[in-house]
C-alpha cells in the first residue's frame, strides 16, 4: 500500500495538521529536526539513525498510512523551552525524533527519540 507523506514546519504546522487530521488511513506524526542547509543532513543524530528505518518500515507496510513529518527547526530553535511544539499539550514533546500514532484526535501510541529507530516497535505502532 502506498505511503502518503505530508511536510510541515513550525510556521505552517496547524494548517497542515488540520488537513492531516481529516485523512482516513492510519495517521502517524513524525517530529524531526531540520536539515542543515550546508550539509543537507539533520543536526540530530537520533533523527539520522531513525528516519531511514521508519520510512523503510512504513513503505513496506501492508496498511495505508499517512505520515506527517513535522520539522521543529534548527538546534537553537528546538532547544528553546517555549518552542511552540514543546509546549503544545496535544503532543508533550521532549525530544526528536518522536513518532506518534494519532487516532480520534489523541495519541494512541508513541516512540520517543531513543526507540524510534527500532523496527519491531515501529511495526507494533502501525499495527495497534
Amino acid at each position: 500500500m502506498p505511503l502518503q507523506t505530508m511536510d510541515a514546519s513550525v510556521s505552517n504546522f496547524e494548517q497542515v495538521f488540520d488537513e492531516f487530521r481529516s485523512e482516513k488511513q492510519i495517521k502517524l506524526l513524525l517530529f524531526l529536526a531540520d536539515k542543515d542547509p550546508a550539509t543537507s543532513r539533520s543536526w540530530c543524530p537520533d533523527c539520522v539513525r531513525a528516519e531511514p528505518v521508519i520510512y523503510q518500515k512504513l513503505e513496506a507496510s501492508a496498511k495505508d498510512v499517512v505520515l506527517l513529518k513535522a520539522y521543529v527547526g534548527d538546534r537553537p530553535t528546538w532547544r528553546n523551552p517555549s518552542h511552540p511544539l514543546r509546549v503544545d499539550q496535544r503532543f508533550k514533546l521532549t525530544g526528536v525524533p518522536t513518532l506518534i500514532r494519532w487516532e480520534n484526535d489523541a495519541i494512541a501510541g508513541r516512540l520517543e527519540d531513543d526507540e524510534a529507530h527500532i523496527a519491531n516497535k515501529i511495526d507494533a505502532l502501525v499495527n495497534i
